[in-house]
């Protein structure tokens, strides 16, 4: 156990450095900010893993609370306000909104709670889009310029990077004792046995609802890097595609994992926005590899490799036993 122990934490130290290092081995502006791009979708991925993962509960309305503080942080920014009042702002009020989503949409499970959300996230699509005077409609909000924590200036590509990974780590953390902790669980147990859950004396409605809560920081912490990074914000990141991509990030990386989410994360923004400049039809292909995902690894792809990965580490111990055997005698 101590072992594993040691080469899962030699694994993370390998991955931090690697991925610390990646801005200045790529050189490359444009592929910097392709992985910034993974970063904050892994942060809103791992938001939503939450629910699906962990809670058993498929939310198709997430993107409005990463657009909540997106909005809100742009439009406190433009109206002339600090960095740190917007911010602290955007995520207030995406806290409020998602304690709003949560009530409404708690009250069933299943179908019910995925059409809930379905319909809160178009709500405040509409809203974005229709209420002009104060997100602009269609125009969207420009934000006029990124934070400088520290007197450190985030405007080039890798500054911004570099940043983002921070958080992206500090998220991903969090993320780990929530999941680990007895309330994750409890949140589990809710997951699988919720009647049980209930008679061992289990509040399961309020384990659920603070699920939803870090869930939706989560969104929104995502949602004011998606801000910051583009300087721009407009009702499309609020769209129901927008929820389906990062629902797409969590099943096709692994749902109920840590690491599931952040390959999903990647994997759907690497087509997005690299394939997509070399095959016309990419969202045939992005379609085509999550059916081929589903079909063969129905579990998603870290624990669907995980478990090849095993079963032929298994086999090629076997294989290896009789010859093994054979030349002691």
């Amino acid at each position: 156990m101590s072992k594993l122990v040691l080469g899962r934490g030699l694994a993370a130290l390998i991955a931090v450095i690697a991925l610390a290092a990646l801005p200045y081995a790529i050189g490359e502006v444009y592929y910097v900010n392709i992985a910034s791009q993974i970063l904050l979708y892994a942060i809103f991925a791992l938001g939503l893993n939450i629910l699906v993962g962990y809670a058993g509960l498929v939310s198709l309305g997430h993107a409005g609370l990463f657009g909540i503080a997106a909005y809100v942080a742009a439009y406190l920014l433009v109206a002339g306000n600090g960095h740190v009042l917007a911010i602290a702002a955007a995520l207030l009020a995406s806290l409020l909104a998602t304690a709003g989503f949560a009530a409404l949409s708690l009250r069933s499970t299943g179908i019910t709670f995925i059409m809930i959300t379905l319909a809160l996230g178009e709500i405040i699509w509409g809203l974005a889009y229709r209420w002009i005077s104060l997100t602009n409609g269609d125009n969207g909000i420009t934000v006029p310029a990124r934070p400088a924590p520290f007197g450190i200036a985030l405007g080039s590509a890798r500054a911004f990077y570099v940043a983002t990974l921070i958080v992206f780590l500090i998220a991903t953390v969090a993320s780990g004792i929530f999941v680990r902790s007895p309330f994750g669980a409890a949140l589990r147990g809710t997951r699988d046995q919720p009647r049980r859950m209930s008679a061992l004396g289990y509040h399961v409605w309020m384990i659920r609802f603070w699920a939803f809560m870090f869930s939706g920081l989560l969104s929104a912490i995502a949602g004011v890097l998606f801000v910051y990074y583009n300087q721009f914000i407009s009702p499309q990141a609020l769209a129901l595609t927008a929820s389906a991509e990062s629902l797409l990030m969590v099943i096709s990386g692994g749902a109920g994992t840590l690491l599931g989410p952040v390959v999903g994360a990647a994997l759907v923004v690497i087509v997005k926005n690299v394939v997509s400049a070399y095959v016309e039809r990419w969202n045939f292909m992005l379609g085509a590899i999550f059916v081929a995902i589903v079909v063969f690894m129905p579990e998603g792809l870290v624990p669907g490799i995980a478990r090849l990965t095993g079963s032929l580490w298994r086999s090629k111990t076997k294989t290896s036993l009789p010859m093994t055997a054979g030349s002691k005698q």
